[in-house]
């Protein structure tokens, strides 16, 4: 069963999910479609409520065969994490040190591609540099920019979006009025109700929610009153944008006293949120925990709030214009600070949570429940990192998401929040050994030895003056995790065994301990112990199986799948590599998806077909660059490679076996994962008939390929799961 998998580009010309019917704007679509064809940057702008991210959003998925995503940005802090955020929407997956616009520039090069950029304002320098720079060097990438003011850029065509016309205004209206009773008349009083809210959407979506209790000519009289307090008793239409204020006001001033407070409470929370979270940051001081979904509820059927299913199961998500004003009255009553620190100690317990059941059956829920609680894991993030005698929280909350960091694929997001801790004094100096520890771990994963090493050091050092025996046992773990993809295996030996002894003394159990037994188990067969790895690793796989851990246990399959090759059955290393594949491209886990394809293409020409051995080559050697240096620079982890390559070319020759590495390098993740899997259809490229492509593989030349497999014959295992193995932690 297929786990939670990353939001990716769209590719098909369908429009995005919408709960609600979309309403007019066929002139504005056709508007926009053909300035998004003479333009490579068009910017929609308006005000708040006006409908602009629905509009882009049915314009881009109009744009097929042009494959789009959505960024968006609204939740986003911090300038430095835009272009994290678009990686993220992209579905990109980079383990390496690169910056994630150099990402975004190798991803999408040569690519018919259209970025939407959604809620840009607070950020639009950053914005700009970045589109600036990805339209001057991507000649096939357009941008749709959604804002209330332009980016400033050359070349910028500015699409202003009005609000809706009175027909129009009238059918939203009516559409949105079904859904809370009888379907009002098209009379004079709904249609000057339309017009006194502008024909903004979001006013006329809060006053159809309010038609459970009022006659539209209950609301227009309601509303006329504050219309006329704020002209000073005329008319006189007011500024578009105070006018959705006044509507929102308004709508605020319907609630009552438990919603309103409600409503301030819930501005705290980044994009979405579950009920739990809202009953535990929102209760207390004139509201219950037990009455918050029933004034949530109401907030619902106001169309204050939105519903929506996730994988992680039903969220609530409040417009950003309508947060704004509950934001704007939490901090008038003077209770934003508490209410923040109240969010930010939910996230710390939840990812404490997480932490722990990301060793057991919940492995895939945890991944999901992570996926869609970011944003509010980096509110939580920032605020600890900001607020003064907050950093020892925030060390403690950039370690405990080491499983996020590593295990789900955002390697180069957890850096920056992990270097950013490590830099601020704390006087709880648990909470930073933990954050160096993980710091050290994740830039071992992303091959960059030297600050890795530098982090593990001091680690250590400051573990043992302070006798914290955990933290000393995580350094000595990573250390040996270091040098084992650095080919130093008596080295790695020492150090793994010490630190399994420590977590053995502590009472440590968890993913990270097991994948100190596999890197162990890597050691060992690299020095020519195969059999010992091979015990190592059935160990390991049955502490998983009885904990319902899948993701150390798929590179512990890894191993027991190259020992089932070395054993003369490639069937059933097939099928431990079909096991380990799936789940590391469910965890966006690139390296164990990789070293897998890997051994599949190895195993594939011990199947007798050298062509399809090629091209699984070729879709690795595509992935690599995204890892980071590809099988490490290792004489070890190369030697399958080596002895694949060349009993493909044997059998191919050296033209055939490059047209198949091509083709494979022309699949992207999803594809050669499938391919591999059997899913991916009928080959484009299979091997002419001969005697060499059927049959056991050649014998590896004699050098280093020899060498790194062992003497007389004797091959050992030459990919673990160390670096993603090494993606432990616990």
């Amino acid at each position: 069963m297929r786990g939670p998998q990353r939001p990716g580009p769209s590719t098909d010309g369908s429009p995005p999910l919408e709960l609600t019917a979309f309403v007019g704007r066929s002139a504005e679509l056709a508007e926009l479609a053909e300035a998004m064809e003479t333009a490579r940057l068009v910017t929609v702008t308006g005000v708040g409520g006006v409908g602009k991210s629905r509009l882009a959003a049915r314009a881009a998925a109009r744009s097929a065969p042009r494959a789009w995503a959505r960024v968006e940005l609204a939740p986003v802090q911090d300038p430095q994490f835009v272009e994290y955020a678009v990686v993220e929407a992209l579905g990109l997956t980079d383990h390496t040190t690169r910056l994630p616009r150099q990402t975004l520039l190798d991803r999408l090069a040569g690519r018919r591609f259209l970025l939407v950029l959604d809620g840009f304002e607070h950020l639009v320098a950053a914005c700009a540099d970045l589109v600036s720079e990805l339209l001057r060097r991507l000649p096939e990438l357009r941008v749709l920019a959604v804002g209330r003011r332009p980016l400033g850029l050359t070349g910028e065509r500015l699409f202003p979006l009005a609000p809706l016309a009175e027909d129009e205004a009238v059918e939203l209206f009516t559409d949105r009025a079904r859904q809370h009773g009888p379907e009002p008349d098209d009379c004079p009083v709904v249609r000057e109700l339309c017009r006194r809210l502008e024909g903004i959407p979001l006013a006329l979506e809060l006053a159809a929610g309010r038609l459970r209790a009022l006659s539209p000519a209950q609301l227009l009289e309601r509303l006329d009153d504050r219309f006329r307090l704020l002209t000073g008793g005329g008319r006189d239409a007011l500024p578009r944008h105070q006018a959705l204020r006044t509507a929102i006001g308004w709508s605020h001033e319907l609630c009552a006293p438990a919603e309103r407070l409600l409503w301030a409470r819930l501005s705290v929370f980044a994009q979405t949120f579950d009920l739990e979270a809202a009953e535990y940051v929102c209760s207390g001081d004139g509201l219950d925990a037990e009455d918050v979904l029933d004034v949530l509820t109401e907030l619902l059927a106001q169309s204050v709030l939105s519903r929506e299913e996730t994988p992680a199961g039903p969220r609530y998500r409040m417009l950003d214009t309508v947060r704004a004003y509950g934001g704007d009255w939490l901090e008038a009553a003077g209770d934003a600070v508490r209410l923040r620190r109240r969010h930010r100690d939910w996230y710390l317990g939840l990812a404490t949570w997480c932490e722990l059941e990301w060793f057991s059956a919940r492995q895939r829920e945890v991944a999901a429940r992570v996926e869609v609680e970011l944003p509010n894991l980096r509110t939580a993030l920032e605020f600890c990192l900001t607020e003064p005698d907050e950093a020892h929280l925030g060390q403690y909350l950039a370690g405990s998401l080491w499983f996020c960091w590593a295990g789900c694929g955002r390697l180069s997001e957890g850096r920056r929040w992990l270097e950013r801790s490590v830099e601020l004094d704390s006087e709880y100096e648990q909470s930073r050994l933990k954050a160096l520890w993980v710091l050290g771990y994740v830039a071992i994963l992303q091959g960059d030895t030297v600050p890795a090493l530098a982090a593990l050091r001091e680690c250590r050092v400051q573990a043992e003056r302070v006798s914290d025996g955990t933290a000393v046992a995580y350094a000595e773990h990573r250390t040996g995790c270091l040098a084992l993809v650095t080919d130093d295996m008596a080295r790695a030996e020492t150090l793994l065994r010490s630190a399994l002894g420590r977590y053995q003394e502590i009472g440590e159990l968890n993913s990270n301990v097991l994948m100190a037994q596999v890197e162990l188990a890597m050691a060992r067969a690299f020095q020519g112990d195969l059999a010992d790895a091979v015990r190592l690793c059935e160990d390991v796989r049955r502490v998983c199986e009885d904990h319902g851990e899948r993701w150390a246990r798929s590179y512990a399959l890894y191993v027991l799948a190259y020992a089932a090759w070395r054993d003369g059955d490639p069937a059933g290393a097939r099928e431990l590599l079909a096991d380990c594949l799936d789940n590391a491209h469910t965890f966006h886990d690139l390296l164990g998806s990789v070293l897998s394809l890997e051994l599949l293409a190895l195993v594939t020409a011990a199947q007798g077909d050298p062509a399809e051995a090629a091209v699984l080559q070729g879709a690795a050697g595509r992935m690599w660059p995204s890892v980071g240096l590809p099988l490490f620079g290792s004489a070890y982890y190369n030697a399958p490679h080596e002895l694949c390559e060349a009993t493909a070319r044997q059998a191919l020759g050296d033209e055939r076996y490059e047209e198949c590495v091509r083709a494979g390098a022309g699949l992207d993740g999803d594809a050669a994962v499938a391919r591999a899997l059997g899913g991916g259809g009928v080959r484009p490229l299979e091997a002419p008939p001969s005697s060499s492509s059927r049959g056991e593989p050649q014998p590896a030349p004699r050098g280093p390929v020899s060498h790194a497999l062992g003497d007389a014959g004797k091959r050992e295992p030459a990919a673990s799961p160390t670096r993603k193995g090494g993606e432990t932690a616990g």
